[in-house]
């Protein structure tokens, strides 16, 4: 009797969390769902207009673009700081969990706005300051995984191995460590562009409708045909579920590799 009611539980918890999807893969398929209780005809038709738009695509693209610039300065600005602070200044570590603690204190709305005050005047493209305010919003999750595999791999060791046998700690850093935590740099990094990739309130509030995003147009598009922006998070869905699945399997080869 208890393993039925578990049973019931996770079935109802996965209704409640896949219902609303289902139907908006529905209502994205449908030729017409308004006054009768299923939808009168399936057709793709959405899906190849939303396709040959000219302005998804370009949505596609600056969202792309702008989430990999971030998660590329990300990757390069934070993995060798928090390298540095496990290995050689661990006193900071307790620094860098605090700046964690920050990064998800501040919502995004305050964010964007304190950014706006503070570098307007300095004259730098509003891009740039999405960017940077990306790098601070990907910090817990390139952090964790980074300190995770060097953990793994017993970092502190490997640099000392490698000292003693007269490699310089640049070398050390980039021939023995970042190849052995690459695996889960990247997931992480992954990780970090599937969730910028969904971002609204920062690019909006800071570049505006002119710089039109996956979330924007999908803002937008709700407002005019619901059929097309119901394809739109369709296809949000799947491109964040393969990135998601990819950084997974990165993430267990990872782990398996360190079993053995």
């Amino acid at each position: 009797m208890k393993k039925f009611f578990k049973t019931l539980l996770i079935v109802i918890m996965l209704v409640y969390l896949f219902a609303p999807l289902v139907a908006t893969f529905f209502y994205a398929i449908s030729m017409d769902w308004s006054v009768t209780l299923l939808p009168r005809g399936f057709s793709l038709e959405w899906f190849k207009r939303l396709l040959s738009e000219p302005r998804f695509l370009q949505a596609i693209l600056r969202t792309s673009a702008i989430s990999f610039m971030a998660v590329a300065l990300a990757a390069v600005l934070i993995v060798p700081s928090i390298f540095a602070i496990h290995v050689y200044y661990p006193r900071l570590e307790k620094v860098a969990e605090g700046l964690v603690i920050a990064c998800y204190s501040f919502p995004g709305v305050i964010l964007a706005f304190s950014l706006m005050n503070t570098y307007s005047s300095w004259g730098l493209p509003m891009i740039v300051i999405v960017v940077f305010s990306y790098v601070v919003s990907t910090y817990p999750f390139i952090r964790q995984g980074t300190l995770t595999s060097l953990r793994a791999i017993h970092a502190e060791t490997l640099m000392q191995s490698a000292e003693i046998l007269g490699a310089s700690q640049w070398t050390a850093f980039r021939k023995i460590i970042l190849p052995n935590i690459m695996p889960g740099v990247f997931s992480s990094c992954l990780f970090s562009f599937s969730t910028l990739f969904g971002e609204f309130v920062i690019v909006n509030l800071i570049l505006g409708a002119k710089f039109e995003t996956v979330q924007i147009l999908l803002r937008t598009t709700l407002s005019k045909n619901g059929h097309l922006s119901s394809a739109i998070v369709i296809l949000y869905f799947m491109v964040i579920c393969l990135l998601t699945a990819f950084a997974i399997g990165l993430t267990k080869k990872q782990k398996g590799l360190n079993e053995r």
